[in-house]
């Protein structure tokens, strides 16, 4: 899916008095030193003997302040944690491995940073040469381990100079080449013994110095009004993941329903219309004011109104793509990529003088119905979760896959400016990984982070709590909703399949996947503080409390009624939207 990139047959050959000749732990400090040099303020190291020159070098520059280190006993934990870091940074973050399968176990996180265009740089230790193929212990074929899922891939043999492949990988990993979006990359360092620091050395007088960083606030922006002489269309803004503030931005100023995904960082101001999902409908070619336009800003990753919508070939649809993507590949989605805001504006036009507030009627009568089915209900639902967490959190906020970041979707009221900025592992929206990815994101930007998420994308990653003694403990508050499975396939098609009768046993077997795991056990086990809720009152109370430290609260609920529950919300928005539009 990306142009080719540069690969080891590219760097220039080493000098003489570089190539073959270094210790392993020289080696290393040349790799740390260039690391750092390049951007990485983060390493996550995991354990092994054949790493141990990196960590010892790791270590030399931590103790110098010039570098900060976390350890994760797990290296799944580890890379999508040096994934958090990235995203909340901005900067490369790096996770180092031993041989062998360690390696492997990176392999859903850098996934994940291809997709989603994130500078995450895998270190992986090797056998050296000689050792390859002999049978030896934690030896295989490492190098393209991760094949097209990376940018850049070099093999440094032992005893050479990593330098050039590590200033070769950030420069890929950062979006340095023209034609490569930022994303993952891999240095596989092969180690010759000896593996430990010369008799003698020591570890350097710890530097009594922290790295300064002010907590960022939400992104907003402004765009001048839309020009008189545009023509006037009934355009609508599609916000998708990391679209960023300028599609709201643009949507304001060209007088433009705004419908935004909550991973969009977008889902805000005066434009934006909230349960715009299931309002597609009361907009298509049969309406009074059907839709004529669209233009993309980000990745559509949530709904199925949404794909519909741009998969129209009577609605022309345009994406803003000022840089390179790592989501699709060329040529292969309809829209019209536009790199200039100038361009996008004369495709778009400025919207009709009642367009946007047809819109911004139904988009009222739409909230008003939805939260009278929510209020209605003694217990707490995935809708109304989403909703509380989306408006009561500060800071950071992390939405977990599943149904977490769609129930946000759908129910999370916009509001007139940004609070908290919104994470999500879109890239292949899955649940791995989910609460290491929160972990790095809350000790990457120093601030009170949440999550919401589900309870087996909880379990997914439960590991991802453990901390040893020392490391750094994030503020980082835990939403679960516990409805004992995976209640997202009750929204599918296979809960149809279900109710219908001919396999309920094999779709909950299979797609549910029950269980009875006690979290607060869990948390217990792993030194985290614990709640339980069952109301939204009682969850409003526990969103109430400040973040200080890592406490999980367990928003306990029944997915048996669900698909009715989204069932009368469809009733109810379409009712109340017809009734204010007519038709």
């Amino acid at each position: 899916m990306n142009e080719p990139a540069p690969d080891a047959s590219d760097l220039h050959p080493a000098k003489p008095s570089e190539a073959g000749s270094l210790t392993s732990i020289a080696a290393a400090r040349i790799a740390v030193g260039a690391l750092i040099d390049g951007g990485v303020e983060y390493v996550v190291v995991s354990p092994g003997s054949r790493s141990a020159p990196m960590a010892y070098a790791l270590a030399e520059a931590s103790a110098e302040g010039r570098v900060e280190l976390l350890v994760r006993i797990d290296e799944r934990s580890a890379g999508f944690t040096a994934l958090g870091l990235a995203l909340s940074t901005g900067s490369p973050a790096a996770v180092l491995t031993t041989s062998g399968t360690a390696v492997g176990n990176l392999m859903p996180a850098v996934m994940e940073a291809n997709h989603a265009a994130v500078p995450l740089v895998v270190l992986s230790a090797d056998r050296p040469e000689e050792l390859l193929g002999t049978g030896a212990n934690q030896t295989t074929i490492q190098l393209d381990l991760f094949g097209e899922h990376v940018r850049f891939a070099a093999d440094v043999p032992a005893g050479s100079s990593p330098l050039r492949a590590v200033e070769t990988a950030l420069s890929a990993a950062t979006g340095a080449f023209s034609e490569l979006a930022p994303g993952p990359v891999q240095l596989n360092l092969s180690f010759r013994d000896p593996l430990v620091p010369g008799a003698g050395e020591q570890l350097p007088t710890a530097a009594d110095r922290q790295k300064f960083r002010i907590a960022t606030e939400p992104l907003t922006m402004d765009l001048p009004p839309a020009a008189a002489s545009l023509e006037e269309r009934r355009t609508v803004v599609l916000a998708g993941h990391d679209a960023g503030p300028v599609a709201e931005a643009f949507a304001r100023a060209h007088g433009l329903p705004l419908l935004a995904e909550p991973s969009s960082n977008a889902r805000f101001g005066p434009n934006a219309v909230g349960p715009y999902r299931l309002l597609l409908e009361h907009f298509g070619p049969d309406s009074a004011q059907p839709i004529e336009r669209v233009v993309l800003f980000g990745r559509p990753t949530l709904s199925r109104p949404v794909a519909s919508l741009l998969a129209r070939a009577d609605v022309p649809s345009a994406l803003y793509q000022p840089v390179p993507v790592a989501w699709y590949e060329a040529g292969r989605r309809t829209e019209l990529p536009l790199e200039s805001l100038a361009d996008l504006a004369e495709f778009a036009g400025r919207g009709p003088s009642d367009w946007l507030d047809t819109w911004l009627l139904a988009g009222s009568a739409a909230q008003h119905a939805l939260d009278g089915i929510l209020g209605g209900e003694p217990a707490a639902t995935g809708p109304a979760v989403g909703a509380q967490v989306w408006s009561t959190a500060r800071g950071q906020l992390v939405l977990g896959s599943s149904n977490g970041i769609r129930d946000v979707d759908l129910a999370g009221l916009p509001a007139a400016g940004p609070a908290a900025t919104i994470y999500a592992n879109r890239g292949l929206a899955g649940i791995d990984g989910t609460i290491s990815t929160a972990t790095g994101i809350a000790l990457g930007g120093r601030q009170e982070t949440t999550l919401l998420l589900g309870d087996v994308t909880f379990l997914h990653d439960a590991g991802g709590l453990l901390l040893g003694p020392g490391e750094a403990v994030p503020d980082l508050r835990i939403v679960v909703l516990n409805d004992a499975g995976g209640a997202i396939f009750d929204l599918l098609e296979h809960g149809a399949v279900r109710d219908a009768g001919g396999y309920p046993d094999a779709v909950e077997r299979l797609f549910s996947t029950p269980h009875t795991v006690d979290i607060a056990a869990i948390a217990a086990a792993y030194g985290v503080g614990h709640c339980s809720v069952s109301t939204t009152a009682g969850l409003a109370e526990a969103l109430a409390a400040p973040i200080n430290g890592r406490t999980i609260v367990e928003v306990r609920a029944d997915r048996a009624g669900l698909r009715d529950l989204h069932a009368r919300i469809r009733s109810a928005i379409s009712a109340a939207v017809t009734g204010v539009l007519g038709g």
